[in-house]
Formats: structure tokens, C-alpha cells, sequence
């Protein structure tokens, strides 16, 4: 949780565990406390006549001479729970993250079921997506139909990306397999520039889809989209698809009206494979809000944060309040 002025306070994740050893010693004091004053109250009773006691101390000590104590074994407490390291979860940007956008233009994508059609529906949403992607993210794009072909190579260019997507053409044939291996190898080859450290920047595909793949037809074939899923998961891409459409999109071909209905259950299973998620949009919105989703799932990366301070500023204060009460009560009780 976090608190007004004094920031995210957590009880997990301590650095530092060992210092909670020192709750021992603060039992040991309220401990030792506590006999001290049960001695001091029998010292009292026996040299001193009740009677006379009663006269030259009508009023009982005041029960708020412990608050000071109280106070500090408390402030003793907050102070050690700083002093272990406890930790919080903190969202922050991606800075070296890879990401390949890939876009079906098959004929399908002509589809009216989406208004204006489905493929200037998918421009605006990619394009937003571009913009509200942060931007440490290399973004880059693939078009793909029968064949795939890398408009912009990973990039924090963004307009290099949105410029791409307003030059989108159709083509026949759809070889999602094909498009997946085609992003995987640039994915390796940016990796290979911008790696930093031992291990590769994190990097995920967003796979845009309405329709089967045609080419090859068996998804399990060595080129198809099924096998390239499972080489994403060996090399640690998930991929992250979004079938766009309805059940009840058609195009004209040759004057004939042709179906050509979303198929959700390829695009899960080629997520599922991969060890990413699946999403669906039937309309401009919902594949608005998708791409959101994604941008924060995509955008931000969580790490553990400090969260001592706010133990050490609570703690601080209450030791604060412990001298201020000793000093108040002190004066108040008789000499």
C-alpha cells in the first residue's frame, strides 16, 4: 500500500531479512522495562506506610508515563522493518525491448464487416498503437500475404512505422509461417545490434490476422504457422495475436461474393504455441482497446523497488513523538 507523505509500505520481499533479529533485543527491553517498574512498585510499598503514601501521593501515577516507552519500542519496530529492505513491485518503461508488428493484407482484408473495411481499420488502430508505445521500444513491421515482406526493420522511429502502414497494398494467399519465421529472423538481427549484457532484449510478436492460412494449408508443415509458433517459443518470442473481423465478413471476387469469416481458433492455437496470448476484435474500438492492452503489457516491464522509506519515515516520526511525549509527561508527574 502506500500512504500519503510517506510512500509505498510493503511487509514482503525484504532484502535484508536478517535484521529482524533484532526484534529479540526490543523484546528484551519492553521485557526488562516492565520488571523494572513491578520492582520499582515493590520498592514503594516497602518503605512506605500506606497511609503516609496516601497522604503525600493522593493520586496514583498517571498510566500515560508508559507512552513514552510504548512509543519508542514501537518506533524500534518500524525502524528494523526498514532496516530488513522491504521491497515493492515498480512499473517502468522498457528501454531495449523488440517489437514486430505483423499485418495480414490478404484479399480478405477487403471486408466491409468492419467499417470502412477491415484493413483501414487495422491502419488507425496500428498507427495508435505506434504512437502510444514508449518509446525505448524498437517497433517494426511486417506486411504479409502470400509471401512477407519487412517494411520497417526495428526501429524507435515512429513514423518510419506509421508511414509504412498508409502504404499497405493487397495481395493473394495468406503464409502466416511464413511471416512468423520472416519476423523471428529480424528479431535476431536487431537482437544482435542492440543486446546488451549476456542475454538478448526481450522481444514479442504481434500477430494481425483475419483469415486461415492458405499457404501451405497444413499449419504443422515445416513452413506452416504452427511449426513457426513453436520456434518462437524455443527462442523466447511469445507471439500475441488478434484475429480482426466477424463470422459474417464477404469480399467480391470476379463479381462473386465470397465469405471469408474471422478464424479465431488458428490464431489461438498459433498463441497458445508460442506462449502468448489471444485476443479478438469485431470492431474498430474493441481492436482500439486491444492494442492498449498490449501497449501496457508490452510497453512496461516490472522490477522490485525500495519500499524502506516509508518504514524509515514512519518510524522516524514516531521516535519524534516519543521524546515530545517523555518531555510532556516528565514535566507533569511530581518530583
Amino acid at each position: 500500500m502506500t500512504l500519503p507523505l510517506l510512500g509505498p509500505m510493503t511487509l514482503s520481499g525484504f532484502e535484508h531479512s536478517w535484521f529482524f533479529l533484532f526484534l529479540f533485543v526490543i523484546v528484551g527491553l519492553v521485557a526488562l522495562y516492565i520488571v523494572l517498574q513491578l520492582a520499582r512498585q515493590k520498592r514503594m510499598l516497602r518503605f512506605a506506610n500506606m497511609e503516609l503514601l496516601e497522604s503525600v501521593a493522593p493520586k496514583r501515577p498517571s498510566r500515560w508515563r508508559h507512552v513514552p516507552a510504548i512509543l519508542l519500542a514501537l518506533s524500534l519496530v518500524l525502524l528494523t522493518t526498514a532496516m530488513a529492505g522491504p521491497t515493492h513491485d515498480v512499473r517502468i518503461p522498457r528501454n531495449r525491448a523488440v517489437v514486430m508488428l505483423v499485418i495480414d493484407v490478404s484479399q480478405s482484408m477487403r471486408a466491409t464487416d468492419v467499417e470502412p473495411n477491415r484493413m483501414v481499420a487495422a491502419q488507425e488502430a496500428a498507427k495508435q498503437f505506434a504512437d502510444e508505445l514508449t518509446p525505448g521500444i524498437n517497433l517494426g513491421l511486417i506486411a504479409y500475404a502470400g509471401t512477407a515482406t519487412v517494411l520497417v526493420s526495428p526501429t524507435t522511429n515512429r513514423d518510419a512505422t506509421k508511414n509504412a502502414l498508409d502504404k499497405l497494398q493487397f495481395a493473394d494467399r495468406t503464409a502466416t509461417g511464413e511471416a512468423i519465421f520472416t519476423a523471428l529472423q529480424a528479431i535476431a538481427t536487431v537482437g544482435a545490434v542492440i543486446g546488451g549484457g549476456d542475454t538478448p532484449p526481450p522481444a514479442r510478436i504481434v500477430l494481425f490476422s483475419d483469415g486461415k492460412e492458405t499457404m501451405p494449408t497444413n499449419p504443422d508443415n515445416p513452413k506452416g504457422a504452427f511449426t513457426a509458433a513453436r520456434t518462437a517459443k524455443d527462442q523466447g518470442v511469445p507471439i500475441s495475436t488478434i484475429s480482426f473481423g466477424t463470422p459474417y465478413g464477404f469480399v467480391e471476387i470476379n463479381g462473386q461474393r465470397q465469405p471469408v469469416p474471422v478464424d479465431d481458433e488458428t490464431l489461438k492455437k498459433v498463441a497458445q504455441l508460442s506462449g502468448g496470448n489471444a485476443y479478438n476484435a469485431a470492431t474498430l474500438a474493441e481492436l482500439k482497446s486491444v492494442y492498449a492492452s498490449l501497449q501496457q503489457q508490452i510497453g512496461y516491464e516490472t522490477i522490485k523497488g525500495d519500499a524502506s522509506a516509508g518504514w524509515l519515515r514512519l518510524g522516524a516520526l514516531v521516535l519524534a513523538l516519543a521524546g515530545l511525549a517523555a518531555l510532556l509527561i516528565n514535566r507533569r508527574l511530581p518530583t
